[in-house]
C-alpha cells in the first residue's frame, strides 16, 4: 500500500492548527509546513482512508501531482509550466483519489492558481498553461476561469508558486471542503467555517459544557461547535432577525438553540457559560447595533457577565487595539493567533475569566 503524499489547504495563520488537527486524527506525518498549506505523508492504515476529507480546520485537501522549480516573474516562464502536467503521474493519482475518498476518474480539467510576489503574469495564464496540458494528457475538455466557475464533473487542480517551488496538485473532493454542505444561508459578516472550526478547538470545550455566541450570525461557529464535540448544549442570539433566521436554518436538526436578543444585554443568568465563541460586529463588514452601538465596552461586561468562573472565551478580533478593553472587564487573553480574514489581519484570542479566590 502506497502512502499518498497530501496537501492540506488553509487560511493564512491556522498552519499549525490544522497540523495539529492532521496529528490528532492519526492522519499522518507532517512533512513540511509553508505559506497557506502543510504537507502530509498520509497514514498507511486502511482505516484512516477518506478521513482527510474530515478535516474541519483546512479550505481544501490535495494530492500531491508534482513538483518543479518556480519560474519567476516574467511571463516568458509561463510555457514551462507545462512540464508540471507531462511530469504528474495521472494512473496514480485517479487511483489515489478513489482510495482517499474522491471520484476515482480524472474528467473535465479546471485549474485554480496562487503565487507569491509580484509577476508579470496573471493567475489566469499559469491556470490556461497547466491545464490545457494536462487536458490534452486525459483526452478530456479544459475549462477556463477566465469564463468563470466550471461545469460539474470538472476535477480541481490547484498550482501554487512560492518563490521556490512550482506545486501541482488535485484536489481529492468534488468540492473545497470549506463548502458546508449546511450552510444553506448566509449573512453580511459571515464566519469562513475553518476560521469557525479552529476557534471551536482552540476553546477546549468537554462533553456537557453550555457554548454560548453572544453575536451568532449564520450560525457557523455554533454549527462547527456541535458538530466537533456532540453532547454540549449550544446557545446563540442575534440582533437581527435575517440573522436568526439563516442560524435556525443551518442549524436545522441539530442541538443548536437561537433567539433574538441584544448582545449588551442577553438574556441568561450570570455565569451560565463554560465557553463563549464569538465573532464581533466591530464595524467592518457589520455595523454594531443596539447597545452595542453606544459601547463596545458592553459586549466586553456582557462576556464577563455570562462566563463561569474559569470559564473560556475565543474572540475574533480586527486588531490588537481591542485586547485592553478585554483585560480592563476582568478577562485574562491567554493565546493571540494573528490569521488573515476576508484579506484583513485578524486576531484569534482565547480569554479566561478568574477563578473565585
Amino acid at each position: 500500500m502506497t502512502a499518498a503524499s497530501l496537501v492540506a489547504r488553509c487560511v493564512h495563520g491556522l498552519e499549525p492548527t490544522v497540523a495539529a488537527e492532521i496529528l490528532r486524527h492519526g492522519l499522518g506525518m507532517i512533512t513540511h509546513i509553508g505559506h497557506r498549506e502543510v504537507h502530509f505523508r498520509a497514514a498507511r492504515t486502511p482505516a484512516s482512508r477518506g478521513l482527510a476529507l474530515g478535516l474541519r480546520t483546512a479550505d481544501d485537501v490535495f494530492l500531491l501531482a508534482a513538483r518543479g522549480a518556480d519560474v519567476g516573474p516574467s511571463r516568458q516562464g509561463v510555457a514551462a509550466l507545462a512540464e508540471l502536467a507531462a511530469a504528474a503521474d495521472l494512473a496514480a493519482l485517479a487511483r489515489l483519489r478513489g482510495e482517499h475518498g474522491g471520484p476515482g476518474a480524472l474528467t473535465g480539467v479546471e485549474v485554480s492558481a496562487s503565487f507569491l510576489g509580484r509577476r508579470n503574469f496573471t493567475r489566469y495564464d499559469v491556470e490556461d498553461a497547466v491545464g490545457r496540458a494536462l487536458a490534452v494528457r486525459l483526452g478530456v475538455g479544459y475549462h477556463s476561469r477566465r469564463g468563470g466557475a466550471p461545469p460539474p464533473g470538472h476535477g480541481g487542480w490547484r498550482v501554487t508558486l512560492d518563490g521556490e517551488r512550482a506545486t501541482l496538485l488535485l484536489r481529492i473532493a468534488e468540492r473545497p471542503l470549506h463548502r458546508r454542505a449546511y450552510k444553506r444561508r448566509s449573512v453580511p459578516g459571515t464566519l469562513h467555517p475553518p476560521v469557525a472550526a479552529a476557534m471551536v478547538a482552540m476553546a477546549g470545550i468537554e462533553p456537557g459544557d453550555t457554548v454560548l455566541d453572544p453575536c451568532c450570525g449564520a450560525g457557523t461557529l455554533l454549527v462547527e461547535a456541535v458538530r466537533q464535540r456532540p453532547g454540549i448544549r449550544a446557545c446563540g442570539f442575534d440582533l437581527a432577525p435575517r440573522a436568526v433566521a439563516a442560524a435556525r436554518e443551518n442549524a436545522a436538526g441539530l442541538p443548536v438553540a437561537v433567539a433574538r436578543a441584544d448582545a449588551g444585554r442577553l438574556p441568561v443568568p450570570d455565569g451560565v457559560a463554560h465557553r463563549v465563541l464569538a465573532n464581533p460586529p466591530w464595524g467592518g463588514q457589520v455595523a454594531p447595533g443596539g447597545l452595542l452601538a453606544a459601547s463596545a465596552g458592553r459586549w466586553w461586561a456582557e462576556v464577563r457577565r455570562v462566563l463561569a468562573p474559569g470559564g473560556t472565551a475565543v474572540v475574533l478580533l480586527p486588531g490588537v487595539g481591542e485586547v485592553p478593553l478585554g483585560i480592563r472587564h476582568g478577562l485574562t487573553p491567554v493565546h493571540l493567533q494573528r490569521v488573515r480574514v476576508a484579506g484583513a489581519e485578524s486576531f484569534l484570542v482565547r480569554w479566561t475569566a478568574p477563578r473565585p479566590g
